[in-house]
């Protein structure tokens, strides 16, 4: 067994390209290694089916996919049905999400790092555009290097206002393709005190800015200890109503706390972004299983996002876990990809190459899994409020009863 360990993590580190076995995700090394057959049964069981069926592909304009070969990003999508209904007529949306790698090394100008994401993002986003996306979110942070495993406060300068420069940019898409864009950022509030905040922006489609949401939970994880920088956000769980339908955004480590989820599904959202920055020895066997849990106890989509590649910085850094410094977090893993309320997922983008994917949903599929399942009807939250009130306070006594049997001495 010790031996078969070390095997698998050697395997692991001599995968520099972020491939897994010199494929690019989990879906096509399975589809290039099994028979058919198997491979149908192994894809029904990872992913789920969609009102019975497999999830059907969509075609999209030539023009997306001759901007997918020229500027290299993965370019996949996907449809969501929801069965036919006599009253209410189909709503169905188009969504895209997009991951990306930096574009030049961390010790170069900071502006320049900057505009060369900026450019480096026109493309897919024109991509998105001229496939009708409707509603476009982008990855965490996605406008600078996730820098916050440094601890350096140089990386704040990055920092924005709501309606900085990122903003900026994005509003110009947002009109030119109606389109609502998420666009999760490094604020800084400068009317209190300039803090700064890890925040999603949301541009309507008319390039307003319909609001913002804080980050609601910060890691404290290994290099990812993001409180040197910004703390817990104060914006609630706000779901916002767009021209495209009820959308809310759990960043990240959020994805972590089922109660984060929970609250968002409260306040009536349809669909839930989760923009993150994750690495594959961190969090990689969790990353299906939350988002598809969280589609299947609140009866909303979920849309998954993960930054790719890795990103070394100027000067090492420790982990405080006695191991030497290093200059990296490790491998930005991709693999963005959207789960249904009816258990069904698509496959996810490249582990290693930049991407966007694209789904059709039909948003009655919401509530006619909330009518399936009836999960909001029998959920005793007056049971969970009452627990809740008793584990803030101080003096809290877990409802714990004992053997009364268990600490007696044997006769």
């Amino acid at each position: 067994m010790e031996n078969y360990n070390r095997e698998v993590k050697d395997e692991f580190k001599a995968s520099s390209d972020g491939s897994i076995c010199g494929f690019d995700s989990l879906h096509r090394l399975l589809k290039e290694n099994l028979k058919p057959q198997h491979f149908q049964e192994v894809s029904r069981l990872l992913h789920g089916l969609n009102c019975g069926k497999a999830l059907n592909t969509v075609t999209l304009p030539e023009s997306a996919a001759a901007l997918s070969l020229e500027h290299g990003f993965d370019l996949q999508a996907f449809s969501f049905h929801a069965d036919k209904e006599q009253l209410r007529e189909t709503r169905i949306v188009r969504v895209g999400l997009i991951q990306n790698s930096i574009a030049l090394p961390t010790n170069a100008p900071f502006l320049d790092q900057k505009r060369a994401i900026f450019e480096k993002l026109r493309p897919i986003i024109d991509a998105a555009g001229s496939s009708g996306v409707n509603i476009l979110c982008l990855q965490e942070t996605w406008m600078m290097p996730f820098a916050f495993c440094t601890r350096e406060k140089t990386w704040c300068e990055f920092a924005e206002l709501v309606d900085g420069e990122s903003t900026q940019f994005l509003k110009s898409f947002a009109v030119k393709y109606n389109m609502v864009i998420i666009s999760p950022i490094l604020e800084r509030d400068i009317n209190h005190g300039e803090v700064i905040w890890n925040t999603a922006v949301v541009i309507g489609n008319h390039g307003n800015i319909i609001g913002k949401h804080r980050k609601n939970h910060i890691t404290r994880v290994g290099d990812f200890n993001e409180s040197t920088y910004y703390m817990e956000g104060n914006t609630g769980h706000p779901v916002f109503e767009t021209a495209y339908g009820k959308i809310a955004i759990n960043i990240c480590y959020g994805r972590h706390h089922p109660l984060n989820w929970l609250a968002f599904g409260l306040n009536g959202a349809e669909i839930v972004f989760n923009p993150s920055a994750t690495v594959g020895e961190l969090s990689e066997p969790m990353w299906p299983i939350e988002a598809r849990n969280a589609a299947i106890a609140n009866s909303y989509f979920v849309a998954s996002i993960n930054r790719v590649g890795t990103e070394i910085f100027p000067n090492p850094f420790t982990s405080g876990n006695g191991k030497p410094a290093h200059a990296d977090f490790g491998h930005f893993y991709g693999s963005s990809h959207f789960s249904a309320p009816d258990a069904s997922c698509t496959p996810s983008l490249s582990r290693n190459q930049d991407g966007l994917i694209i789904a059709d949903m039909d948003l009655n599929l919401c509530r006619q899994y909330k009518d399936k399942w009836v999960f909001q009807m029998t959920a005793r939250y007056d049971l969970y409020a009452d627990l809740l009130a008793r584990y803030v306070k101080p003096d809290f006594e877990p409802q714990v009863i004992s053997d009364p049997l268990l600490h007696k001495e044997s006769l």
